[in-house]
């Protein structure tokens, strides 16, 4: 089995309760970002770190977002006939993408700097590590408020804490997904088990990020990506 990341895994099932109106007719991954759809960056930066396979898992309005990733050529995870959220999408995709440690990547986000990806490929350290987090700092988090969800110690390893937001890229272990009964659940139940055992890390991203998961953020990541562009 192979210790190094050659998946990428793309979240885009979720239904945007928080963009409103405009997901009623769309699902949230295709509402447009500087001229393309959320879904569009974020294959960008997945395909530049030329990954073996990139799967993405499907549940509200499926059928447009499978019309829009039919020529892009990656594989689909439909969740039928309930949704899955991050654990249980992750696990039910597992055959598609493959042994080994994956990346996983929220669709709702833009990153205006280096690859995150790349990023956590070259910190990415499976001796010490189960999980690696891109998290940004609260202070730098474009469109995001609250205080933080991890506090880093100087290893690297994280708990629940203020201090850094979870910026929706990592590199994980997926193994220990079998371990839960049910269908449906969150990574975070994951996490909490890797944290315990001291092997949950974060890097800080040094560019800018903006939550695109709410209609104010739509301007605030094309004003973002005006100042900083985006090196894939």
């Amino acid at each position: 089995m192979t210790d190094r990341p050659r998946s990428v895994m793309l979240f885009a099932a979720g239904f945007g309760t928080r963009m409103g109106a405009l997901t009623r007719d769309r699902p949230k991954p295709l509402i447009e970002v500087a001229g393309r759809p959320l879904i569009d960056h974020a294959l960008a930066l997945a395909r530049a770190v030329g990954p073996s396979r990139i799967v993405v898992n499907l549940h509200y309005r499926a059928d447009q977002l499978a019309r829009h990733l039919a020529p892009r050529g990656v594989a689909l995870s439909h969740e039928q006939p309930e949704i899955l959220d991050t654990g249980g999408g992750l696990r039910a995709a597992l055959p598609l993408l493959g042994p080994g440690p994956v990346f996983t990547m929220n669709t709702d986000a833009v990153w205006a700097g280096p690859n995150p990806l790349a990023l956590l490929r070259a910190a990415w350290d499976p001796v010490r590590m189960d999980a690696l987090l891109m998290c940004v700092p609260a202070g730098r988090a474009t469109g995001h408020s609250g205080p933080g969800d991890f506090t880093a110690d100087e290893a690297g390893r994280v708990r629940r804490g203020p201090g850094l937001v979870y910026g929706g890229v990592q590199i994980v272990k997926p193994e220990g997904l079998h371990d839960f009964p049910q269908p449906a659940f969150s990574l975070n139940l994951l996490w909490d088990r890797m944290q315990t055992a001291g092997r949950l890390h974060a890097l800080s991203y040094p560019g800018g990020w903006c939550d695109v998961g709410h209609p104010g953020g739509i301007a605030l990541a094309e004003a973002m990506l005006k100042q900083g562009g985006c090196h894939v």
